[in-house]
């Protein structure tokens, strides 16, 4: 793995992979949660003030939670469609569009990376 990412690579062959560093776990219900810890200096400051929790949790839907679920740093893109698509049907479209807008939250959130293998 591990080529930079150029502008006309094609989106669907780049391999997601989870931050190691992110904590998450299944809620009761079996939809993903991701957990992100407060410890910066300001948030210190705002959990004194405020008595905000120590951690931010995040719950997905059905999509969010499939789609986390299948990012293993070896399936691309396209092949996690094909998962969403098999496990929502019509439900998912306009399936490519929506996965690629919730991939690239997950990246600029920095939950996820983005690696194009290499051939």
């Amino acid at each position: 793995m591990g080529r930079k990412i150029k502008k006309n690579d094609n989106y669907l062959e780049l391999v997601p992979s989870k931050n190691k560093n992110q904590k998450w776990k299944i809620n009761d219900d079996g939809f993903v949660q991701l957990i992100i810890p407060r410890e910066g200096f300001l948030d210190k400051i705002v959990r004194f003030f405020f008595k905000t929790p120590k951690v931010m949790r995040i719950d997905l839907d059905a999509h969010g939670s499939c789609v986390w679920k299948a990012i293993d740093g070896n399936r691309n893109i396209e092949q996690i469609g094909e998962i969403i698509k098999r496990e929502f049907g019509e439900e998912a479209e306009p399936l490519y569009e929506r996965l690629g807008t919730y991939i690239n939250i997950l990246r600029n959130n920095k939950f996820i990376t983005l690696e194009k293998v290499s051939e």
